[in-house]
């Protein structure tokens, strides 16, 4: 206690030159500040559709932190909101007034997050955390980086991982109990978009995936989400971001992935990071617009790594963490107290987060240790001179033993003694609605995306070309057999391995499947059915356009039989092929790795496939057994029943029963079901659990750096 007392005081004295003693604590006239009272003021809001229609009013007396939860009739008129020092301009005539929501109370106490090291979960990575929410607030999760903001986030949510383990409780209006499936929304830090979908359409197909009921209901839920996010003026525009389209700015793109979750009408909203990869304008306008999303009701918890002193004076309520311990939670302005009561107060010039974490963020200390010969026009080179440990321990012991801490836990006690309303499911869409609305909405993204698929249709074709006029004026000899079987294998093998162009485009579907896996909009069977649905058409298209030029250019036989099992031929070869493609990218989640690998699988695919040398004759071991078996190149090449097989049986190990071709077209058939059924389990268990091939080697290699 000597040493942080004689820190402190040196801080104290290194810090008297920002800020004198009695601004320590700035007054509360300052513009980034509530008044004193003005979170004291009723908080109401009224209820969903589903409950009844009541207003529920959360009100805090003045005398003693204590919470009343009363039934009035719903009214009209929007409630008073703390919205401290800035308040709401007057509605102008004609506006529209934004739909109340119901929120939620969420109390969290004792809680405790571990990771699973390699025997046991030993690593905690947030301790015994304790801390609320209430509706029309904005609850903040701030500290350093790797300080367990997100995984406190997560816990709350329910929604750790299964290497994590959370010990303590959780209360959702006064009862431990899971909150059901759009009670609330969760935003991760990066959300994928799709980016050929305007925001309408993607907002109202994110509707359909996620609510019951009639097409033409949806539409109101959408136009309430682009209203609650202000995106009234890119409403029809375009996501963008790809095929060398220009996006739109990240703040909207940021507003857009909450708007999706906002479609459910959710009573808590959960949000990592906000403000990442945004500038000051965008942040201070996206949290302007959550703000306004509080004062319709919701309940707003989100975690935040920075903010500037106008963002900062919006928050409600501040839980810091450092290492995952909490250092403090409370209100704002009670934070810049506690900091000024243990000795760090806040210079008048200074950010309040920017100060926050300069004082408790470890990282600063290689900072002062490597500059700790310099000096600056003012003496020391940092105003914090002293160790962030002693820092961090002196803030945590103030806090521990402080009025504020106490204020906490009479709180927690008062919001966990009865139970309030129960929050209901809202019911989900079926799952024939679900496949259908993705499958409609692959198409319309296959005919908008040139880049991935219709430059796939122009690279085949050019392909047949080639292949077609290099093998084109073959008579009808027998020496010219071996010639068509080596145009054919060539044309089957070629038009397959350009298909690895759609890998970035299989990719990108994972990524919005796994971000809809999360929050149970989607599931791997939909999923799966939606794609391969969707997938049909553009196969075919591509099968039937190139097999008419390819056939008739190198003089295959004119019998529209023929014809039409070769177009079949090829369009199971490229179905086996999408199977293919969406296992390794299930596995690696990765374009380059994807694509090395499948480049891979081709060229052993197609030296096994029988062309090169017979299947007889291949070593067994390997190359036999089970490679050109597994090889779709070998039953796309020996389908063709041509007359004189016996003269070139030795050469190409053609069968002699005359139904082999379509035994060998219903082994394509199985080995295109198998891949989905592989990929069923991969994007069940792999894909949204965050775990992938690349992945695992990259903890394993920080792990190895870590040593």
């Amino acid at each position: 206690m000597e040493e942080i007392q004689s820190q402190s005081d040196n801080y104290r004295s290194s810090s008297s030159s920002a800020s004198s003693p009695a601004s320590r604590v700035p007054s509360s006239n300052f513009f980034y500040l509530r008044k004193p009272g003005s979170l004291r003021q009723p908080i109401s809001f009224e209820d969903s559709p589903e409950w009844e229609d009541t207003d529920v009013d959360v009100r805090v007396e003045d005398g003693g932190d204590s919470i009343h939860v009363a039934t009035t009739p719903a009214s009209p008129s929007l409630s008073k909101l703390n919205s401290g020092s800035m308040p709401s301009p007057p509605l102008p005539e004609g506006a529209v007034v934004a739909r109340k929501i119901a929120g939620a109370s969420i109390v969290w106490r004792d809680l405790t997050v571990t990771i699973k090291g390699k025997r046991k979960y030993s690593d905690k990575v947030v301790k015994s955390s304790n801390g609320y929410a209430l509706p029309g607030t904005m609850t903040v999760i701030m500290g350093p980086a790797k300080s367990g903001k997100s995984t406190l986030l997560r816990a709350i949510a329910g929604r750790l991982p299964d290497s994590a383990r959370m010990y303590g409780e959780v209360f959702v209006n006064g009862a431990k109990s899971r909150m059901p499936y759009g009670s609330y929304g969760f935003v991760e830090r990066e959300s994928t978009l799709i980016g050929s979908l305007t925001v309408q359409e993607f907002l109202y197909y994110s509707a359909l995936l996620q609510l019951p009921g009639f097409f033409c209901q949806k539409r109101s839920v959408v136009e309430d989400a682009i209203q609650a996010m202000s995106l009234g003026d890119y409403a029809n525009k375009l996501i963008g971001g790809h095929c060398y389209m220009k996006g739109l700015p990240s703040g909207e793109r940021r507003r857009i992935s909450i708007a999706r979750e906002l479609v459910m009408r959710p009573h808590i909203m959960f949000i990592d990071e906000p403000l990442y990869h945004l500038d000051s304008v965008s942040a201070l306008l996206m949290m302007v617009t959550l703000k306004k999303l509080a004062s319709t009701g919701c309940t707003l918890i989100f975690t935040i790594y920075q903010s500037s002193t106008e963002v900062f004076g919006l928050f409600d309520r501040i839980c810091l963490l450092s290492n995952g311990n909490t250092l403090f939670f409370g209100e704002t302005l009670a934070c810049l107290q506690h900091f000024s009561n243990a000795g760090f107060p806040c210079p008048i010039m200074q950010s309040p987060s920017d100060h926050f974490l300069r004082a408790i963020n470890t990282d600063f200390d290689r900072i002062i240790a490597m500059c700790k010969n310099w000096q600056d026009d003012h003496g020391d080179l940092s105003s914090v001179n002293m160790d962030t440990a002693v820092a961090i321990r002196t803030l945590e012991a103030t806090y521990k033993s402080s009025t504020d801490a106490a204020a906490v836990y009479t709180m927690i006690s008062k919001l966990t003694e009865k139970e309030g309303p129960t929050l209901k499911s809202k019911g989900k869409a079926s799952c024939g609605t679900r496949i259908a609305v993705l499958t409609w909405r692959s198409l319309l993204i296959m005919s908008r995306e040139w880049k991935y698929y219709w430059l796939r249709l122009i690279l085949c074709m050019l392909l047949t070309l080639c292949v077609g006029t290099v093998f084109s004026g073959l008579k009808h000899s027998l020496s010219s057999v071996a010639t068509r079987v080596a145009s054919i294998f060539s044309f089957v093998s070629f038009a397959s391995l350009l298909s690895i162009a759609g890998v970035p485009a299989h990719i990108k579907e994972i990524k919005i499947y796994a971000g809809e896996k999360s929050n149970h909009h989607s599931g791997p069977l939909v999923f799966l059915l939606g794609q391969l649905l969707s997938s049909i058409p553009f196969l075919f298209l591509i099968s039937i356009s190139s097999s008419l030029v390819f056939y008739f250019l190198t003089g295959l036989r004119d019998e529209f039989s023929l014809l039409m099992y070769f177009v079949l031929n090829l369009f199971m070869c490229l179905l086996v092929n999408e199977g293919l493609m969406l296992v390794v990218a299930s596995v690696w989640q990765d374009i380059f790795w994807s694509i090395l690998t499948l480049v891979s699988i081709h060229v052993v695919m197609m030296l096994s496939a029988g062309y090169f040398r017979i299947r007889d004759a291949l070593p067994r071991p390997l190359w036999t057994y089970p490679i050109s078996y597994i090889a779709f190149h070998t039953y796309s090449i020996q389908v063709r029943t041509i007359s004189g097989y016996e003269a070139i049986q030795n050469t190409y190990d053609i069968s002699r029963n005359s139904n082999s071709k379509w035994e060998n077209l219903l082994v394509l058939f199985v080995m295109a079901a198998v891949y989905r059924i592989l990929s069923f389990f991969l994007l069940q268990f792999c894909v949204g659990a965050g775990t992938s091939v690349r992945r695992i080697f990259q903890c394993k290699q920080d792990t190895s750096n870590t040593r």
